[in-house]
């Protein structure tokens, strides 16, 4: 009976993605375009569910929308999961080298990049950009 529990706790957890504090929506093809189009700026974080890299990452971002409400009202957040999208035509023109790379764009520019990082005043720093750039 442990086991069982314990084994669909971790599928449930595996399946799960990203928890970027109930914003944003899972990547599928045109979905950032789409949002560039209709002129917002996008936070796109390419993830993989094993990669503690990207959960310290998730915790810091968590922690920022909290203390912060105006990210989540003016920045499109996506979640594009890497061990699915690695190879997709999103991850290939942004020339995506890993998971836990955390890219901001707005129109046909990326205004900042983040590549396994997980200082909370260089995310800080990112989504203050991000933010800046939806309000300009």
């Amino acid at each position: 009976m442990k086991r069982r529990t314990f084994l669909t706790s971790v599928a449930a957890m595996t399946l799960a993605g990203p928890a970027l504090a109930g914003v944003g929506s899972a990547y599928t093809p045109g979905l950032v375009q789409k949002e560039l189009d209709a002129g917002r700026t996008v936070f796109v974080d390419f993830y993989a569910d094993w990669c503690t890299t990207c959960r310290r990452q998730e915790r810091v971002i968590n922690a920022l929308l909290a203390d912060n409400p105006e990210y989540a009202e003016k920045i499109s957040f996506v979640a594009v999961n890497w061990d699915q999208h690695a190879n997709s035509e999103l991850s290939v023109s942004l020339n995506i080298p890993r998971r836990s790379t955390l890219v901001v764009l707005r129109g046909e520019d990326e205004i900042g990049r983040i590549v396994a990082g997980t200082r909370e005043t260089d995310i800080k720093a990112l989504l203050d950009k991000a933010l800046a750039a939806a309000v300009s």
